[in-house]
């Protein structure tokens, strides 16, 4: 069920713009990077849970009359969809390697290189992004175009969400968990959530599973952030410490069971602060719980490998030791 060979063409011809900034420390490398090589798995996820969760809900009782256009359980629009969910993905990716111009030092590089990169990496993401559109209205499935679309509005708000907020290195603004979990939603469970529900929507699934394929997306996904945020507090490692966000789940609830003034005083040692406190163990619950959520609404599901294959996502993302 590998994903690489559907994004292959449209990220050679990303690729061949990037090796123009070789040399430069522009982001739009370390982005690019990634689509080679990602050590931890993580790309092509998305598309790969909407084909799973498509395999385990199988046809729908009103499209029995059309299971000669499935392969392996799996619609031909609903591959298509795992496609189109993975190439907005990997555009907003590609639209994160762009850098504020205004913020840079001599040492990152010649600013004609950098601006290049800004151009390659806007153009570039929205190549992609356009790709996705029209594979997207060639569904020719109302709610579903409408789902996606709705998904992307999403990513764009989580990320300016993101942007507005202090720089990681920075006191961050006094947010609570519920904003946290609301901010995480928009940029990062939105896209894979409503992919699932649009998924069922192609087979024509009741709105009860459509609902379930919707509450697994958005709480494995949850799950799967909550787990990246613990690295730096969980990871036993003979390295230097992990760089992390001070706007992460463990600071976020670290910062809310000590007070606003407290933190700031502990500013400067948080890291050591946070694997002390409430904070990373809250944060593990929080994970565990979003992942039961998830399992729970597998539930609705037939067992079947792709349903197991779904499980051990949530079992993998909610596993600390």
């Amino acid at each position: 069920m590998s994903l690489r060979c559907l994004l292959s063409d449209e990220l050679s011809n990303i690729a061949m713009q990037v090796r123009k900034l070789v040399g430069t420390k522009h982001p739009l490398l370390d982005t690019a990077r990634g689509f080679v090589y990602d050590s931890r798995n993580n790309l092509q996820m998305r598309g790969l849970v909407v084909l799973l969760i498509s395999k385990a809900a199988g046809p729908s009782t009103a499209e029995l009359s059309f299971q000669h256009n499935m392969v392996s359980g799996i619609y031909s629009s609903q591959r298509s969809l795992a496609e189109i969910t993975e190439l907005i993905h990997t555009a907003f990716l590609v639209h994160r390697g762009i850098v504020n111009i205004g913020e840079l030092k001599s040492c990152d590089g010649p600013l004609k290189d950098m601006q290049f990169g800004n151009k390659m990496a806007v153009l570039s993401g929205d190549f992609l992004l356009a790709n996705a559109c029209t594979s997207l209205a060639q569904l020719q499935n109302t709610k579903v175009v409408e789902l996606i679309s709705s998904a992307i509005g999403d990513l764009v708000q989580g990320i300016y969400y993101e942007n507005s907020r202090s720089s990681e290195n920075c006191l961050t603004d006094d947010i609570r968990i519920s904003t946290w979990k609301e901010q995480v939603f928009l940029s990062h469970s939105a896209l894979l959530a409503k992919s699932c529900q649009a998924a069922m929507e192609l087979a024509k699934h009741s709105t009860e599973i459509q609902d379930m394929a919707f509450r697994y997306g958005k709480h494995m996904s949850m799950s799967h952030k909550l787990h990246s945020d613990l690295q730096p507090f969980v990871k036993e490692s003979s390295s230097d410490t992990m760089a992390f966000s001070l706007n992460c789940a463990p600071a976020v609830l670290h910062q809310e069971f000590l007070g606003r003034d407290a933190w700031i005083k502990q500013i400067r040692e948080l890291q050591e602060a946070i694997k002390a406190g409430k904070g990373v163990t809250s944060a593990i619950d929080l994970c565990r719980c979003h992942g039961n959520r998830a399992l729970a609404a597998l539930e609705s599901f037939p067992p079947s490998e792709a349903r197991a294959a779904l499980a051990n996502i949530v079992h993998a993302v909610t596993r600390f030791s």
